[in-house]
């Protein structure tokens, strides 16, 4: 005997599909994040990340990593989001990608002095900011620096600044982070034009 789908059935398919729709729309944020004082801070300063590594082989494997980094990390790879370190160092990108992996984290992308001079080259920027986050499409950039901060409000991208010192630092990126998914979502909605009536404005609810 065949069966035909039920009414009830047929609607929790249409969830299904417009869930799976408004998923794969969902914007998908890419975070950077600085390294002195931001994710490798002193040790007087924060709390850091536990390692199998002796402190001393620290010196040449690695700097200690902050506390709080690993499950902010894990928290963005759920939401959907690519993790970048833009740093104004020097420090090579195989060394930094192989400091994060001893502690579990890989980064989409690195971004260091080197490829960061090269970026402002190539966009032709005269008066040119210490990090330039839009060069890399990034969306969003963690910075210890008051002054980075500044330069985004110059030149156009956002910067959540984070204090060596501060205890709750993780949450308050993820709060960063869903205020700019939520600007990417509202700027992904359709725009409607409003029917023209002479006479009388038309408003819509």
């Amino acid at each position: 005997m065949r069966r035909y789908p039920t009414l009830a059935s047929r609607a929790v398919q249409a969830i299904q599909q417009a869930f799976l729709t408004r998923a794969a729309k969902r914007p998908r944020v890419r975070i950077s994040f600085d390294i002195d004082d931001t994710l490798a801070c002193q040790l007087d300063h924060a709390d850091v990340e536990s390692s199998w590594l002796p402190a001393c082989a620290h010196r040449w494997w690695g700097e200690p990593l902050r506390i709080g980094t690993r499950s902010l990390t894990r928290e963005l790879r759920r939401q959907g989001c690519s993790i970048w370190v833009y740093t104004s160092s020097g420090r090579a990108p195989s060394y930094i990608r192989r400091w994060l992996m001893l502690y579990g984290i890989r980064v989409d992308g690195v971004v260091n002095s080197v490829r960061h001079n090269h970026a402002l080259t190539v966009h032709g920027l005269s008066n040119t900011p210490s990090k330039f986050p839009p060069a890399f499409d990034i969306d969003l950039h963690v910075d210890d620096s008051e002054g980075v901060r500044l330069e985004g409000n110059d030149h156009g991208f956002r910067v959540v600044v984070v204090d060596p010192q501060a205890e709750h630092w993780a949450q308050r990126v993820l709060e960063a982070v869903a205020g700019v998914q939520a600007q990417l979502a509202r700027q992904q909605l359709p725009r409607f034009k409003q029917p023209v009536c002479q006479g009388a404005e038309v408003y819509s609810s």
